[in-house]
């Protein structure tokens, strides 16, 4: 394994914890193992990893991304994340509504919805 590779594995840990990571890992075949390499090495490696911005506002630059993409499967997992990122349920909604102005309204209000019922989940969990 590449320094960056155990570098972006210890960066999505902290991001996503280990109980994800470890389901991930467990549900990894040789068929995807090269892509599983190349998001560790590449999105946790070296973006994630570097400290130019904070992990808060990483987080909120990817739920914002993932909203205006329309890639709303991911959306619940980076709100789990906020935990461990420090982004607070007020920023996400920041995020959200620039989503709504800059890539529109829909968007954004799906995007609101995973996070109500994702946050909601979360408090029943504690």
């Amino acid at each position: 394994m590449s320094e960056r590779f155990e570098k972006g594995m210890a960066t999505r840990r902290s991001v996503l914890g280990d109980a994800h990571v470890d389901r991930a890992e467990a549900a990894k075949t040789a068929f995807d193992a090269p892509f599983q390499a190349m998001i560790t090495e590449g999105a946790w490696g070296t973006l994630w990893s570097d400290d130019t911005i904070s992990k808060r506002e990483r987080s909120m630059l990817t739920l914002a991304l993932l909203a205006a993409t329309g890639n709303f499967e991911e959306i619940p997992m980076h709100i789990r994340a906020t935990i461990n990122t420090g982004a607070s349920q007020q920023d996400v909604l920041q995020a959200f509504m620039h989503v709504a102005v800059y890539a529109g309204v829909p968007r954004a209000n799906h995007a609101i919805k995973l996070a109500k019922e994702t946050f909601a989940g979360m408090e029943e969990t504690r």
